[in-house]
């Protein structure tokens, strides 16, 4: 992939001061994002497809008092700046009033965050075989196991700027590598993965190795009686369900009584004990796992922000509304989520285990109570149970009805902390695996 296409700070706020030149609205904001990406998938042991990208998204918010509209092009050239500006005012004028319509921000100052790096960014489609070429020729070999996996790095540079003088730039990388593997008689499915900004982070080998091992171990599962039953959550598991809380810790919806965070008789429930005592949850774009954005969509400064600390919900999101109608401090949207953990490994776990379910990952999780963060969904690509330390049987999956706050309050042990390879919700996570008790599981299901 060739870098080229990736926009400089200077090149970036050239773009953003010329669209403001051209403005004749009260008010404008510009977004301008350049990126590259290269991919590489395959399947059934084999090498399916492999491309790359390159691409580029301007986007023109126009204000003309509380109206508002946005166009966007892919098209930098001076003529499509200009006729994009034309655009979003034309909109702008025929837009409805926004009763929530904040002022621009001004200058701001951000605490700068390394995300780039040229490992990922130099990649080339000959690094991604060689990994694939790791997985594929690991299942080859085995002989009983088919592989699928799909490699994506990727690099770019996104900036915002407006007419009040703000501008921010961000340029960074990032490489997603999952891999699922079945065994070829379809009762066994094994799943692992690695995400990072930095390619040189990411041990491929050793995601081959555990995909491989889980297929492998979950052959012919059994069916277990559905019921309550102690869980060890791997990190992945863990993410799944645990980041859902972002998602509700919005002072908004508590303040209007439609969040887990309602306080009876009103109000919240900030400084009140709302989980084990060892869950401390926060966001940090600085955070050498996290290395997230450090700013927010409208130019909000993003840096540590902690969210539960030592059990006790320690604050909520706000945005720029709410916050002036509420009188309370801004909170940027933040991007990155992590729940610290101990250096205990999935094993550790396993060994204190008298009888229990080892879960690899969680998918389909669908909400069923707002109000107490109650998800739905299903285990999958390797449950196995534990009993007396080890590891004895491969299991059925399992439909699940729990929240997250539930198995915050009903931790047993919790293991090492790790970055992720992606959630349903997204973001830039980092969880530790969990063994917690009475997690409930509803029915069996079929599917591998």
């Amino acid at each position: 992939m060739s870098t080229n296409a990736i926009l400089t700070r200077a090149e970036a706020q050239a773009i953003v001061e010329k669209a403001v030149k051209l403005s004749k609205a009260d008010a404008v904001d510009v977004q301008v994002n350049t990126y590259m990406q290269g991919n590489l998938r395959f399947a059934d042991n084999q090498v399916t497809t492999a491309g790359s990208t390159t691409d580029a998204q301007l986007g023109i918010q126009s204000a003309f008092g509380a109206k508002h509209a946005v166009v966007t092009t892919n098209d930098l050239s001076d003529e499509a700046i200009k006729r994009a500006v034309e655009q979003s005012e034309r909109l702008a004028k025929l837009s409805p009033d926004d009763p929530e319509v904040m002022p621009q921000l001004g200058s701001q100052q951000y605490v700068p965050v390394n995300a780039y790096f040229d490992s990922t960014a130099n990649l080339s489609a000959d690094d991604r075989a060689k990994a694939a070429l790791i997985a594929l020729e690991m299942a080859r070999k085995a002989g009983d196991v088919k592989a699928a996996g799909y490699i994506v790095n990727g690099a770019g540079a996104l900036a915002i700027g407006n007419s009040t003088g703000m501008f921010a730039y961000r340029r960074s990388t990032n490489v997603n590598y999952t891999l699922t593997v079945r065994t070829t008689d379809g009762t066994g499915s094994g799943w692992a993965a690695a995400d990072h900004p930095d390619w040189a982070q990411l041990d491929t080998r050793r995601v081959a190795e555990r995909a491989v091992e889980k297929a492998r171990a979950s052959r012919n599962p059994v069916a277990l009686e559905p019921g309550r039953y102690t869980v060890i959550l791997e990190p992945q598991a863990v993410g799944d369900l645990v980041q859902l809380i972002s998602n509700a810790a919005d002072a908004r919806s508590a303040d209007e009584g439609r969040s887990p965070f309602v306080k009876q008789g009103g109000g919240n429930k900030v400084g009140e004990k709302i989980c084990d005592e060892r869950v401390t949850i926060y966001s940090d774009p600085t955070d050498p796992l996290l290395l997230g954005q450090e700013w927010d969509f409208e130019g909000m400064p993003l840096g540590r922000q902690v969210w539960i600390e030592k059990g006790i919900l320690k604050q909520l999101t706000y945005s720029r509304f709410w916050a002036k109608k509420q009188g309370k401090l801004a909170t940027g949207g933040p991007t990155t989520f992590k729940m610290d953990g101990t250096n205990a490994t999935v094993d550790d776990l396993i060994k204190g285990t008298t009888r229990g379910i080892l879960v690899t990952r969680l998918w389909y999780l669908r909400q069923v109570d707002p109000r107490t963060i109650l998800y739905t969904g299903l285990t999958r690509d390797g449950t196995f149970l534990v009993e007396n330390g080890k590891i004895t049987k491969a299991l059925r999956n399992f439909r699940f009805n729990e929240s997250p706050l539930f198995v915050l309050n009903n931790i047993e042990a919790l293991g090492r902390a790790e970055r992720l390879a992606g959630t349903e919700q997204g973001g830039d996570i980092v969880m530790p695996s969990i063994r917690a008790k009475d997690f409930n599981f509803t029915s069996l299901s079929e599917a591998v």
